[in-house]
């Protein structure tokens, strides 16, 4: 979110010998690390007192193996462009994902997801360097224990890995995943017929609609979605529709899945400035910093935010970024 904070040190890791000499380093001289990858999810809340280590191995393999492709990607690599090339390839499965910023080493972290398709289901493995001692360790899907924007590696795997490398696998039996709303809105306003569709129109409505909704980083900074949509039971969902008939929500197997942009905008925020942060104007679920303010103080507002939803309607907001150094 373009904020001003600084690291004790520093390590730009382009090799596995760099990450193991960088996690050397902090072990000896017992210091806290901060994994960077496109920085694009993370609020710095102040200057680290430890070791930023910028993994940056690169490397891209595309390898046909009849009934899919494989796709072996390096944790260094852009997400955005890991996309755009499997469409161009040919290739369905990612395209629901597009321009969604950072690398590919968060991907599985955060278990990305966009428009109804999410990271897990074309996961296959990944490889990870672990912190406490610089081995390698495989992960299968089942080990990663994906779930909505969650990851065992948000969960008691947090910090313990550097994940360096993921494993794809993209079907050829490829069915396009076209039943979120604002494609199908998009598709019928341009007239596109839905038995035609193919990855690289999909990507391409992705792309346009993310750009109708969402601020560019570059012009106004911002870390994207901020908190994730609040999942909540039946009985809450019904009690919640009751008092709010025009409530935004999606089924989410047995439980619902709250639109939290709705839930902060009709909370009144939407478009809401202080001292330099606020939420955007066209997307209520994005916080932005145009005055380029501490992280703090985005942090302050974020909380503010959840505290008055929860007021209003009883729910609990959880922010997807992480906070560095902690909170």
């Amino acid at each position: 979110m373009t904020i001003a904070a600084r690291a004790k040190y520093f390590a730009d890791a382009t090799s596995l010998e760099d990450l193991r000499a960088a996690l050397d380093f902090a072990r000896e001289n017992q210091l806290p690390i901060l994994p960077l990858g496109g920085g694009s999810n993370i609020v710095l809340t102040g200057d680290f007192p430890g070791l930023a280590v910028h993994v940056g191995l690169k490397g891209l393999v595309l390898d046909d193996q009849g009934d899919y492709t494989q796709i072996t990607a390096a944790a260094g690599e852009n997400w955005h462009q890991l996309v755009m090339r499997s469409v161009a390839e040919g290739l369905g499965g990612l395209e629901n994902l597009a321009l969604i910023p950072g690398n590919i080493g968060a991907a599985p972290i955060q278990n990305i997801g966009a428009y109804g398709v999410e990271l897990k289901d074309s996961f296959h493995s990944l490889t990870a360097m672990e912190v406490a001692t610089g081995n390698l360790v495989e992960f299968s899907a089942e080990e990663c224990r994906f779930g909505y924007r969650d990851s065992m590696f948000k969960q008691d795997g947090r910090d313990r890995y550097l994940i360096c490398e993921v494993r794809l696998r993209l079907s050829h039996s490829w069915q396009p995943q076209v039943s979120y709303p604002a494609l199908q809105q998009y598709f019928s306003s341009n007239g596109v017929a839905m038995d035609t569709l193919k990855p690289e129109v999909i990507a391409e409505a992705v792309i346009a609609i993310r750009n109708s909704k969402l601020p560019n980083p570059v012009q106004i900074p911002n870390a994207g979605s901020f908190f994730k949509n609040p999942v909540v039971d039946v009985d809450q969902y019904t009690s919640l529709r009751q008092q709010h008939p025009e409530l935004v929500a999606y089924a989410a197997g047995d439980n619902w899945k709250l639109a939290a942009g709705w839930l902060i905008d009709q909370a009144g925020w939407r478009g809401f400035e202080r001292d330099g942060v606020g939420v955007h104007k066209q997307q209520a679920l994005v916080l932005v910093n145009p005055g380029h303010r501490c992280g703090s103080q985005i942090v302050r507002l974020a909380m503010d935010i959840a505290a008055d939803v929860k007021a209003k309607f009883g729910v609990d907001l959880e922010p997807e970024p992480r906070f560095y150094p902690g909170l």
